[in-house]
């Protein structure tokens, strides 16, 4: 390849990155503000929190942490301490902290005090688990959400911060094969279950 072609090829690769991180690392093209109410689940909301690195203080519910204003995963630990109760053990960490790919297909993560489940795995994901995924290219910490809805070959789920462009809800295929249940997102390393849920 020639030095003009990389350069080229250079060029246009920092465009597309710079493109990417300026329309998911921004919020001036949303129609919404920073804490506004944009969706809910069994009466726990979902809160708009522009660019996804936003910080805007630290939510505390009686001394439990429940993490960093509007990220992801302070939604997911609202909603299971609002609908479960549930206090994390350890209640610190990001998304991608909440899976532990050492503990056992449906046995106990310690860490999170929840029930873990990989995918694919012998259980099906239910509504109001709490699905795990990896990291990204531009986002280094994962992602979690709750599951708000299971159909045959498909299920719905509900999110805090996936980006200012992105909708509060996303729908993923469900498949089984083999008695294994696979949500078909490859970021997916699986989801969590309250003991009681």
């Amino acid at each position: 390849m020639s030095i003009n072609r990389k350069r080229l090829f250079i060029g246009i690769a920092s465009i597309l990155i710079v493109t990417t991180l300026v329309l998911t690392r921004s919020w001036w093209n949303s129609a919404y503000t920073v804490g506004q109410r944009i969706d809910s689940l069994d009466g726990v909301y979902v809160y708009f929190n522009g660019d996804v690195g936003g910080v805007h203080g630290r939510n505390v519910a009686d001394g439990y942490n429940i993490g960093l204003k509007y990220q992801c995963v302070e939604f997911v630990k609202r909603y299971y301490y609002q609908v479960y109760n549930h206090q994390m053990t350890d209640s610190y960490g990001h998304a991608k902290s909440f899976f532990d790919p050492n503990t056992v297909d449906g046995t106990l993560n310690k860490q999170r005090g929840l029930i873990q489940f990989h995918n694919p795995s012998s259980t099906q994901p239910q509504r109001g688990d709490l699905l795990v995924f990896d990291a990204t290219m531009f986002n280094q910490y994962g992602h979690v959400a709750i599951v708000s809805r299971v159909g045959e070959s498909e299920l719905e789920l509900i999110q805090q911060n996936p980006g200012p462009l992105a909708s509060s809800r996303a729908v993923v295929g469900l498949k089984q094969i083999d008695s294994k249940w696979e949500i078909e997102d490859a970021k997916l390393w699986g989801w969590l279950r309250c003991i009681d849920q």
